[in-house]
């Protein structure tokens, strides 16, 4: 090891330091205890049987329907007949 290597200069602290004593958090959480995971659906386009559409029984709040299942957005399943089925109201989701 070699010894004449200049020292590093650090400026010593002499106070308290408070930088991440306040947190603010901004922004509008869902609370959805009626509706389905988002693993259920995640698991639905993931699959190896998901090509382009899978066809699904959904048991939303209003009714009861088999649908093709083409897309998914953040909000919402998009269906091959141009439908959009928001996921809060899905109840239950199985692949037909």
């Amino acid at each position: 090891m070699n010894k004449n290597l200049p020292n590093v200069f650090a400026v010593p602290i002499d106070k308290k330091i408070k930088n991440n004593e306040d947190v603010f958090v901004s922004g509008k959480r869902e609370e959805r205890s009626n509706s389905i995971p988002l693993q259920e659906i995640d698991k639905l386009f993931n699959s190896k049987t998901h090509v382009y559409k899978t066809r699904v029984k959904l048991v939303t709040k209003t009714k009861t329907e088999e649908v093709d299942v083409v897309g998914r957005t953040s909000q919402a399943l998009l269906t091959l007949d141009g439908q959009t089925i928001f996921l809060e109201d899905i109840l239950e989701i199985k692949k037909v």
